[in-house]
């Protein structure tokens, strides 16, 4: 029994580093040059930025992209769940978390960010991502406070392309227990 307990164990931690390998494949990015975002700039992004309202410009001019385009109606569905204040609320939280700020997520979300289980009721496919990722590097293009940040924008670009890959990589392997509010879409779009 040990052995099997040993063997299923490895199998796990192994998953963890085969998604890694395959989101960067699929993305071109690697999980290391992902952190880069969150480990290598001082100042921090969250300065860089301009600080938690810095996030909310970049959520919102990603948004703004998003919900504009009307040559991509499939893309747009993705996002019918959710007003767009809605989803700008949501992703200003995460990555002010994500990026060394205020816990506002977990205020709103709760314990675990869950990223794949949050997005696990929605049809993400490749071409997806890379929508999403033109739509992101645009915002992060336009953005005033990193226009003159070549650097900033480099990593942040290279977080966001992985991460966008390693949902549609990861859903793959998800299980109807890991979703995040169960196998529906909350209904009080509260996710």
């Amino acid at each position: 029994m040990h052995n099997n307990i040993s063997h299923h164990l490895s199998i796990i931690i192994m998953s963890k580093y085969e998604l890694r390998d395959k989101t960067a494949l699929l993305s071109g990015v690697t999980y290391e040059q992902s952190l880069l975002a969150t480990t290598a700039l001082t100042p921090p992004l969250l300065t860089r930025i301009g600080g938690s309202d810095g996030f909310h410009t970049l959520a919102t001019l990603f948004y703004d992209r998003v919900f504009d385009d009307k040559e991509n109606p499939w893309f747009l569905g993705i996002f019918a769940s959710s007003t767009k204040s809605e989803a700008v609320d949501n992703q200003n939280r995460f990555l002010v978390q994500t990026f060394g700020g205020e816990a506002l997520y977990k205020e709103k979300k709760g314990k675990y960010t869950r990223l794949v289980g949050r997005h696990a009721n929605y049809k993400i496919t490749t071409d997806a991502a890379e929508r999403w990722v033109v739509h992101m590097n645009c915002a992060i293009d336009e953005h005033e406070e990193l226009k003159q940040d070549e650097e900033a924008k480099e990593y942040l670009k290279m977080y966001f392309r992985f991460t966008a890959f390693y949902i549609v990589v990861a859903s793959v392997y998800m299980k109807n227990d890991q979703l995040s509010g169960g196998v529906q879409i909350d209904s009080g779009r509260v996710w």
